[in-house]
């Protein structure tokens, strides 16, 4: 490899703090974390199968790392990531997003939601599975940051520490009704950004006069009602799905309004779906700091759907995430950090017009696409 080459990832992650005991230490950390996320952009899902990568490939590995001691054993790759800190290699991983991060047109939409890593349980030990929480960039299609819990529960807590790791000037924060929570909304606009948060039963009275003002805000036709109305039509495989955004700007009727911060407006969501002669109709509810705009406000509601095909999905389905048997708590969480990194170098790499899954299997066929993904701002 050139020595040109730019070392983005090894520069970011080179900070990291290796905590084993020098005396005992027979491989450099920057190799065990470069040679696990080369391995897993290219399709390994467990230590084993990094272990064997490395082998298959360490002539390559040679021509950028130092191997002092040739490729770590799979047993080494998963004590180190059961030692390292998940904060710290989070910080390093956020660290390296900003630098190659692209910047788009318009604003950025931020879906926040969790996951669970189902079979991370640990019986023997009474441990129930990870829960991740994550950001999503929906324009830039790349995880900024993420945080851990035990349960989705306590989604509450972990939402405003990932949003204290978030740049999020210009942006607009997306998050379900978990995380409608006044000091979620005040952290978002401490940051620089916008929220849209969805609404359920959990917020009580709030929910209920946001549903009694659209209520009367269509009895009156909308006449004289300070709205704004924008709506979408989607049609194929058989069925056609219509989507209808109102927003209010008038909060007189929200009683809480004042205690919420940058609070301006509400919404409103019907979704329509006609399929094989049937009709189904589905309301949500929203409160938002993002201006009376409905079109603003439906590009962050459909924002925020999207994450389930574009991360959870891809998750699943091409990494297998659901399938993992890492059950030490920080391994676990590293591990998860590792697929994120994959995940974004994937989908931003425009070359190669094939799914995540091809790509991983060219990555792990070609030196030079890998190197691309691995070393290149794609």
């Amino acid at each position: 490899m050139d020595s040109d080459t730019p070392k983005t990832l090894i520069e970011h992650f080179s900070v990291l703090e290796d905590i084993r005991d020098a005396r005992k230490r027979r491989h450099l950390l920057i190799d065990l974390l470069i040679i696990a996320i080369t391995a897993v952009i290219c399709g390994a899902d467990g230590w084993t199968q990094i272990e064997e990568f490395g082998k298959s490939n360490e002539a390559w590995f040679r021509k950028f790392l130092k191997l002092p001691n040739g490729i770590p054993a799979h047993d080494t790759f998963g004590r180190v990531f059961s030692l390292l800190s998940p904060a710290a290699f989070q910080k390093c991983f956020s660290a390296w997003v900003e630098s190659v991060r692209e910047v788009h047109e318009g604003e950025e939409i931020v879906a926040i939601d969790g996951k669970s890593l189902r079979r991370s349980h640990d019986r023997k030990r009474g441990i129930g599975p990870l829960h991740m929480v994550s950001a999503w960039a929906v324009n830039s299609r790349i995880v900024l940051g993420q945080r851990a819990t035990e349960a989705k529960s306590n989604e509450i807590t972990a939402i405003p520490e990932l949003l204290d790791t978030l740049m999020l000037r210009g942006c607009i924060v997306t998050i379900d009704a978990m995380g409608c929570q006044k000091a979620i909304a005040e952290k978002i606009v401490e940051r620089g950004g916008d929220y849209v948060l969805a609404l359920k039963g959990n917020q009580g009275n709030l929910s209920e006069q946001v549903e009694e003002a659209f209520i009367d805000a269509d009895a009156r036709d909308y006449d004289g009602v300070q709205s704004d109305y924008f709506e979408t039509v989607e049609r194929g495989h058989g069925r056609c799905e219509t989507r209808r955004y109102w927003t209010l700007g008038a909060l007189d009727g929200i009683e809480q309004k004042d205690q919420w911060k940058k609070l301006n407006t509400i919404g409103m969501v019907e979704s329509i779906r006609e399929q094989d002669g049937h009709t189904s109709s589905e309301y949500r509810y929203y409160i938002a700091s993002t201006g009376n705009d409905a079109q603003r406000f439906a590009t962050a509601v459909r924002g925020h759907w999207g994450v389930e095909n574009d991360l959870h999905w891809s998750l699943d389905v091409s990494f297998r995430e659901d399938e993992s048997r890492i059950r030490e708590r920080q391994a676990a969480e590293n591990f998860s950090v590792l697929r994120h990194i994959a995940l974004a170098r994937l989908k931003n790499e425009k070359t190669l017009k094939r799914g995540i899954k091809t790509k991983r299997l060219k990555a792990g066929w070609d030196e030079k696409y890998r190197a691309k993904l691995l070393f290149d701002v794609v």
